[in-house]
């Protein structure tokens, strides 16, 4: 139940968008705005589009919300428009935009690979009730990167396992973030709350 909603007018004099949100930018820097623009010069066709967004995905959360919005908005317009690029050129295009956007053209859970442009269809996972702490503060991802220390990234080890062993999705052994230690370095509430998770019987917690 937690996602944005994107809405589309077509005839507008030039592309624009709004939302619903103060933090979100309404100009070319905005994903969904730049997913447009890519759009209708990789289509060579002078349209323009009004973009709409009702926000209730937290905003530089690590959630995906402005390349979910993206991606939304390429796949809105390539139906309008009758289908003009495969799902291949669509993801293509996705990635010039965003390193996730292609995940969510894909639209199915996955494993991802390369440089965000390699899905693997993921049948092993289960429902799960999530609980989303949003602590009201977002983190500079360039910032969270300069912290990270390569030597010490374990993820790609633990989750080759995982896959090669063809495993069920376990939340309390398969969920991995090196970003987390360096951001919470920045922030230390983020392991208040992954604590607190824990503690009252969460079968695992991870920072998005």
């Amino acid at each position: 139940g937690l996602y944005d909603t994107v809405s589309l007018t077509f005839g507008a004099k030039e592309t624009s968008v709004s939302c619903s949100h103060p933090d979100v930018p309404e100009d070319e820097t905005n994903l969904a705005f730049a997913a447009a623009s890519l759009f209708f010069n990789t289509l060579n066709i002078n349209e323009s589009v009004k973009i709409s967004i009702e926000k209730q995905i937290p905003v530089a959360a690590g959630l995906g919300g402005g390349s979910s919005n993206a991606a939304t908005v390429f796949l809105g317009l390539n139906r309008y428009y009758g289908y003009p690029f495969s799902p291949n050129k669509l993801i293509s295009m996705g990635l010039s935009i965003g390193a996730d956007v292609p995940f969510f053209i894909f639209r199915k859970p996955a494993i991802v690979s390369g440089i965000g442009n390699k899905f693997k269809a993921y049948q092993g996972l289960e429902s799960f009730k999530i609980l989303l702490v949003f602590p009201g503060f977002s983190l500079s991802t360039t910032q969270v990167y300069k912290n990270l220390n390569l030597g010490l990234t374990k993820c790609k080890k633990k989750l080759r396992r995982f896959l090669l062993n063809q495993q069920s999705f376990n939340p309390g052994c398969h969920l991995c973030n090196d970003l987390e230690p360096p951001a919470a370095s920045m922030y230390p509430g983020i392991f208040t709350v992954k604590e607190a998770l824990l503690r009252y019987g969460a079968l695992g917690a991870i920072m998005s």
